[in-house]
C-alpha cells in the first residue's frame, strides 16, 4: 500500500486511464483524475473512489495545450500536497493513410502525444518528491506500425526515446521514468479495430484474447510502486505476446 502518496493520472476519465486511476486509489494513493472534455465521467470516477474510502478529484486539462500540463500539476499539489506519481495515459490516435496526411493532422498528433508528454514530465518533475515515479504510455505500434498508423506510431516511438533520456536526467533524484507499450486493449478508442479484426488479433496472441484496461493498470501500478525502484528508462511491451 502507498497510503499518503499523491498521483496525477492524465487521461483518467476513459479507458486505460480510468483503470489506472481506480487501481492506484485501491493501492492507497490520492488520485487526481485528469480529463480533457469528459467532466461527468471524471467526476463520477472521483466520486466512486471517495465513496470507497479513497481520496480523489477531477482536474480538467488538455495536455496538448500550452500551460495546461503545469496547471493540472499545480491543482493536484494544491489539493493533495507534493506529487509522487505521474501517469500519462492522455493521447489521440486517429489513423490516416499517407495520402490523407496533412500538417494539421501531424501537429495535432504530436502536440498531444509528444509535446504534452514532455510538458507533463517537466511540470511533474519540478514538484515531485525524491523517489517519484513517472509512467508514460507508448504503443506496440511504435515497434511495428501497420498501414495508416505511421504518424501515430512515430509519436509513440518518440515517447520511448523521451523516457530513456529523461530517466537519466531525473535519476539523481531517485525519480524513475518508464513507459508501457500496450497492444490492442478493449476501450472506446479500439471498438472499430476490434469489430473489424478482433478474431485475427486474438489468434495472434498465445493467451487467445484481447487485452483489458486492467491488464495495463496492473503494470502501471507496479512501475509506480516502491518495488519498481530499479527499473527506469525502459518501455515494457504489454501485448499478450502477439506474433
Amino acid at each position: 500500500m502507498d497510503k499518503g502518496k499523491v498521483a496525477l493520472v492524465a487521461g483518467g476519465s476513459r479507458g486505460i486511464g480510468t483503470a489506472v486511476a481506480r487501481r492506484l486509489a485501491r493501492d492507497g494513493l490520492a488520485v487526481a483524475v485528469g480529463y480533457r472534455n469528459s467532466a461527468s465521467e471524471a467526476e463520477a470516477i472521483a466520486h466512486d473512489i471517495e465513496a470507497a474510502g479513497g481520496r480523489a478529484f477531477a482536474v480538467q486539462g488538455d495536455v496538448g495545450r500550452d500551460g495546461d500540463p503545469a496547471r493540472m500539476v499545480d491543482e493536484t499539489v494544491q489539493r493533495f500536497g507534493p506529487l509522487d506519481v505521474l501517469v500519462n495515459t492522455a493521447g489521440i490516435g486517429p489513423y490516416r493513410a499517407l495520402d490523407a496526411v496533412d500538417e494539421a493532422y501531424i501537429r495535432a498528433m504530436f502536440d498531444t502525444n509528444v509535446t504534452g508528454a514532455i510538458m507533463l514530465t517537466k511540470a511533474a518533475a519540478a514538484v515531485m518528491r525524491e523517489g517519484g515515479r513517472i509512467v508514460q504510455v507508448s504503443s506496440r505500434l511504435a515497434y511495428s506500425p501497420i498501414p495508416t498508423s505511421t504518424v501515430y506510431a512515430a509519436s509513440k516511438a518518440a515517447v520511448q526515446a523521451m523516457v530513456h533520456g529523461f530517466a537519466k536526467e531525473l535519476g539523481p533524484r531517485g525519480i524513475t521514468v518508464n513507459a508501457v507499450a500496450p497492444g490492442v486493449i478493449e476501450t472506446d478508442m479500439t471498438t472499430k479495430i476490434i469489430a473489424e479484426r478482433g478474431d485475427q488479433i486474438r489468434a495472434t496472441t498465445p493467451l487467445g484474447r484481447t487485452g483489458q484496461p486492467d491488464d495495463i493498470a496492473g503494470i502501471v501500478a507496479f512501475l509506480a510502486s516502491n518495488d519498481a525502484g530499479w527499473i527506469t528508462g525502459r518501455t515494457i511491451l504489454a501485448d499478450g505476446g502477439m506474433t
